[in-house]
């Protein structure tokens, strides 16, 4: 009898272990979420769809991509069937509805004006406290509650040395969020105090794409939106206002300037000093999204100002980049030596190190009408869907598992990594913005449900562990703005939603309008083109096959030059 006894209690030990092995790796729940969608992101389960031969079309689950050694057919969990029902996201919500769908699946007018409330409160919390105890700072330190501003006794920590220069910079990026909550008595005032005190003639060590995007790209939104003539925020005139907010973006963006000099490539340092320009210690390694990401701002001050040079550089750089990536993928990597070309970093993903740099090949083109700009963007939106895209074929329908984008190795597609990170969150909103809108709902889903389960997206999230990786969270806008891209449901009497003018948003969020000015390049009057092409493809310059130094009228060190005179005076 003890044999049996033996053998019974292997064979429950065995029945255990399976059910063990098929809760883990197989077919229970993996996400634990309480949300309506069920995502099932199992490593080691790969769905293989076959054709009615039997032949293998195409497989959808991550875990192949991983391991590529294994057997494909001996992990298999399930097969789905020609005949298997398909089923569309919307179907989740028909039953089982949580209290956000409760909530929200309506949005009634009352709930609106409530809420619209509660975020003009919060906004006027931060700002008011910030002018009552920080201004002429940078930013308010929440725990001192006192102003903060460049850590001048420690020049490496560059968490607050590549973003606060000694200029405001609280004041100055909130200048058209005023604007767009109606507040013109305050928008005056703060433009007013931008005019009398602030100055870039620092010795403050900045990140060009911090200053460009924070700064730059606010001066100018605040500039468009005062200067309109077709007023779609109503008369907001100032009186003797001169274009001061404009001769202070010039003035910036000449003091960056010199971070695109002496550079073997095209591709600019990553700092510059407001005074001094490049320091003499800086690195020679910069990432993608901040060498690649100074186009729309530096391209409408250029069509503003009717001087090429700004929108010169900054598209030589996108080119450059743009030139570097990898003949297998398509894709590029995520840090480069701006000397050597050679990738430093070679993950290629969605997240930080990259993501402006897509989103500003389509909002170039949308803002400019730059052809150029959207054959780069397609072409890397290819790439992408074609190499980070896992998950199954039919975004909203169908099983397996849901489209997620991983980091890869941007020579031969590998995952590098099992994490994506939060700022991965604004590429449903640029799939909007072109179009993809079924791909965007459903990548979206995906983001919102690691939201509801924690709250908010944690600045890493490592998909194959389900936890996430890095425990913070530091108010970033990604998932707002493309929430608010898809739906707009929120605010539908503000003027950006009603005038007859079309806005975008820059990566910092300050509003740009869709402006014909954009569209013409005033530059190409003073330097007419040799070779005049007699059929140029729309939006297209003539002058593309003339060297780009002659096309500009002026060698590239010239151009600086002339640039520093004119701010000092000497010109």
């Amino acid at each position: 009898m003890q044999w049996r006894s033996i053998v019974v209690g292997l064979l429950v030990l065995r029945v255990l272990l399976n059910c063990a092995v098929w809760l883990v790796f197989g077919l229970g729940p993996s996400w634990g979420f309480d949300f309506p969608i069920k995502f099932t992101f199992n490593l080691h389960k790969i769905e293989l769809l076959k054709d009615g031969d039997g032949a293998t079309v195409k497989s959808n689950a991550w875990a192949q991509h991983m391991y590529d050694n294994r057997n494909p057919q001996a992990n298999t969990c399930s097969k789905i069937s020609g005949n298997s029902p398909k089923k569309s996201y919307l179907s989740f919500f028909q039953e089982g509805r949580d209290e956000y769908d409760r909530k929200y699946s309506s949005f009634p007018d009352a709930l609106k004006v409530k809420m619209r409330g509660m975020a003009r409160d919060m906004f006027y919390f931060g700002y008011d406290n910030y002018m009552k105890f920080a201004f002429p700072e940078d930013e308010l330190n929440p725990i001192a509650c006192e102003g903060r501003g460049p850590d001048v006794l420690n020049p490496s920590n560059i968490n607050i040395n590549d973003v606060l220069g000694n200029y405001s910079l609280t004041l100055i990026d909130a200048l058209d969020t005023l604007l767009v909550l109606g507040n013109v008595t305050e928008f005056h005032r703060a433009v007013k105090l931008v005019i009398d005190t602030v100055s870039f003639d620092k010795d403050s060590t900045v990140q060009v794409f911090e200053a460009n995007i924070r700064i730059l790209g606010s001066l100018i939104s605040a500039h468009i939106l005062l200067t309109d003539p077709r007023h779609p925020f109503g008369d907001i005139a100032l009186k003797d206002y001169d274009n001061e907010l404009l001769h202070l973006a010039h003035d910036l963006a000449v003091r960056l300037l010199p971070a695109f000099e002496n550079t073997s490539t095209g591709i600019p340092y990553p700092r510059v000093n407001l005074k001094k320009g490049v320091p003499p210690d800086s690195i020679n390694e910069t990432c993608t999204a901040g060498a690649g990401s100074l186009l729309v701002e530096f391209g409408i001050l250029s069509r503003l100002i009717g001087d090429s040079t700004f929108e010169w550089v900054a598209r030589r750089a996108v080119k450059a980049l743009w030139n570097l990536r990898s003949n297998e993928t398509g894709l590029l990597g995520n840090v480069v030596n701006i000397q050597t070309g050679q990738w430093v970093g070679r993950q290629s993903g969605l997240g930080a190190g990259m993501d402006s740099f897509y989103e500003y090949l389509l909002k170039s083109y949308i803002l400019f009408g730059e052809k150029e700009d959207y054959r780069m963007f397609s072409a890397a939106y290819e790439s992408i869907q074609s190499h980070l895209r896992r998950g199954r074929e039919a975004c909203n329908e169908g099983e397996g598992d849901p489209p997620l984008y991983v980091n890869v190795n941007m020579f031969n597609g590998q995952i590098m990594n099992t994490w994506i990170d939060s700022l991965q969150a604004f590429f449903p909103g640029l799939q909007v913005l072109n179009g993809d809108v079924e791909n965007a709902i459903c990548l979206h889903a995906f983001y919102y449900a690691i939201w509801k389960r924690f709250g908010a997206l944690p600045e890493r999230y490592n998909w194959q562990l389900q936890a996430p990786d890095v425990l913070f969270y530091p108010l970033r806008p990604e998932l707002v703005e493309s929430t608010y891209l898809l739906y707009q449901l929120f605010d539908e009497d503000n003027p950006l939603h009603k005038s007859e003018s079309k806005y975008i948003f820059t990566t910092e969020g300050h509003v740009v309008p869709i402006d014909q000015r954009f569209r013409e390049k005033s530059w190409e009057d003073q330097f007419p083109c040799e070779e005049p092409n007699n059929e140029p493809p729309a939006n297209i310059s003539n002058c593309e096959r003339i060297p780009e130094e002659r096309r500009y009228g002026l060698p590239l060190k010239s151009i600086y030059m002339r640039q520093i005179d004119h701010m000092v005076g000497l010109s």
